[in-house]
């Protein structure tokens, strides 16, 4: 109890409550902006917090992450035009809602939903990391190289359409880790020669390469294809929110949806713990339950205010449950906490166990940290949602410079060197030739990451067995964890093929 005392004392100090909401401000912006994500506003925003010092740094990206989830939620009310992927099932109920003349009471109703979704998903991530920080004492080499093999797994469940291409991503994220300096001996390997490629492809280039300047160019791509659409999507916005009707719920109304919102939380909260699931799907699942046990089910799809609620609320409960396997095992849950894990990484701090056994005092700040960010985007939301959704008239041509702008910058700064922006350019084509094959990015990433850690404690591992790859099944946890990821990939596999067959 002491720890978390501290923690509140720390937060609540002015300049860690500027920089929560320097965080979930510019999150929601971007978020709100159909087509761009939380991933991007975590990669694009990144290089702002290297001046900070550790805790405000991971406290604005907390609001980052909180304010990107968030913000999508906006434009899939206001035109049917989800702003993240995790929107998708609000914009369900969210945009007929809005043609009745009630888009101002969806906001609220989705604000208020995501409020109490991060709320119930912070305090549950604090309960378990208890437990979480006893379980980290057991880890050794062993335990920490299934751990790190079982989180590649994760590459399945964020791979799309195609598990072969998405596995093609990741070995391609595994050798682009294997560039630089031996992680045992003092030997360079894959440099051809170049000193600068002495230090391996940084984490901060890879990741807004691969997320920010290759969204850059799928931006352009798009608007040469459809200036004509996009022009009229504004139009449309702009008519929607100068007539948004009444903006806050009556208490009746929030009563009546109040055990959607607290089961939708929790549903979510559980959802964003595992491994690969992500918002869209505990979204989804929080809006099935909550059409399954209404009194009106005929109504969803058709303007009700039970999905919003349910959909926002189980959308933005992953927050905190995303951290729980994120920070106390290193396995991110999507594309956004595979961002976010590299974020962490940027900044010194390795996520797994030795997290939960080494830094409380890090740990906790960013618990308490997140109630904040959700007191910020409750408050943004419930006051500013109106213009904040005029962000979205932005024209694409505005855009793409600035958010290439802000990239190369971003790059530039962590190390005043060009080698880091031409890493980051090169990084954002090789982003975007990948997405026009329809290759995901995320399991780069994802691989960059773990990569190192795996080699690390494979190597460390086999020198303390002499050899013997018994080590890796000695433990119960070790064994478990090779158990499950051994369950993973025959299930993937399984799921391919069943698949494949019913399309024949």
């Amino acid at each position: 109890m002491d720890i978390v005392i501290e923690a509140l004392m720390v937060v609540l100090q002015p300049q860690n409550l500027f920089f929560i909401a320097l965080g979930v401000i510019p999150g929601i912006m971007v978020g709100a902006i159909p087509g761009l994500t939380a991933t991007l506003a975590i990669a694009l925003l990144l290089p702002f917090t290297f001046a900070l010092d550790t805790v405000p740094a991971l406290l604005m990206l907390i609001g980052i992450f909180v304010g990107g989830i968030y913000g999508g939620c906006i434009t899939a009310i206001m035109v049917n035009a989800p702003g993240t992927p995790g929107a998708a099932a609000t914009a369900l109920d969210g945009y007929p809602l809005c043609q009745q003349g009630l888009g101002g009471k969806a906001l609220a109703v989705a604000t208020i939903g995501s409020f109490v979704g991060g709320i119930i998903s912070a305090t549950i991530m604090i309960f378990a990391s208890p437990l979480v920080a006893s379980f980290a004492l057991r880890f050794s080499s062993g335990e920490y190289t299934m751990l790190a093999v079982f989180g590649l797994t994760v590459i399945f469940s964020v791979s799309g359409k195609s598990i072969t291409k998405g596995l093609i991503s990741g070995l391609l994220g595994l050798l682009v880790a294997t560039v630089g300096m031996d992680q045992i001996m003092p030997a360079a390997r894959f440099t051809f020669g170049i000193p600068r490629m002495m230090i391996g492809f940084p984490l901060l280039p890879v990741f807004i390469g691969l997320f920010a300047v290759a969204e850059v160019f799928r931006l352009i791509e798009q608007s040469v294809k459809g200036d004509k659409e996009e022009q009229e999507s504004k139009d449309d916005l702009l008519e929607k929110t100068a007539n948004m009707g009444r903006l806050l719920p009556t208490l009746a109304e929030l009563n009546a949806l109040k055990v959607t919102i607290v089961k939708s939380s929790i549903i979510g909260s559980f959802i964003g713990a595992l491994p690969g699931a992500g918002a869209n799907m505990a979204a989804f699942v929080a809006y099935g339950e909550a059409k399954r046990a209404s009194k009106t089910p005929e109504m969803f799809g058709k303007g009700c205010m039970e999905g919003v609620a349910a959909a926002e609320s189980g959308n933005n409960a992953i927050t905190g449950g995303a951290l729980i396997p994120m920070l106390s095992l290193g396995i991110p849950g999507d594309a956004v906490t595979a961002v976010l894990l590299g974020a962490l990484t940027i900044q010194g701090l390795m996520p797994g166990p030795t997290l939960f056994r080494e830094h409380l005092d890090v740990v906790y700040p960013m618990f308490i940290g997140l109630y904040f960010a959700n007191i910020v985007m409750l408050v943004v939301g419930l006051s500013g949602a109106k213009y904040i959704s005029r962000i979205a008239m932005l024209k694409k041509s505005t855009l793409v410079p600035l958010i290439l702008l802000f990239s190369l910058v971003g790059a530039y700064a962590q190390q005043a060197s060009t080698y880091f922006m031409l890493m980051t350019f090169l990084f954002g084509i090789l982003g975007y030739v990948l997405i026009k094959y329809e290759f995901p990015v995320a399991p780069i990433g994802l691989a960059v990451v773990l990569g190192p850690i795996v080699e690390r404690s494979l190597r460390t591992a086999l020198l303390r067995s002499d050899g013997s790859l018994l080590i890796f099944v000695s433990s119960p946890i070790s064994a478990t964890l090779f158990a499950l990821t051994v369950f993973t990939i025959a299930f993937t596999i399984y799921r391919q093929v069943k698949k494949s067959t019913e399309t024949l």
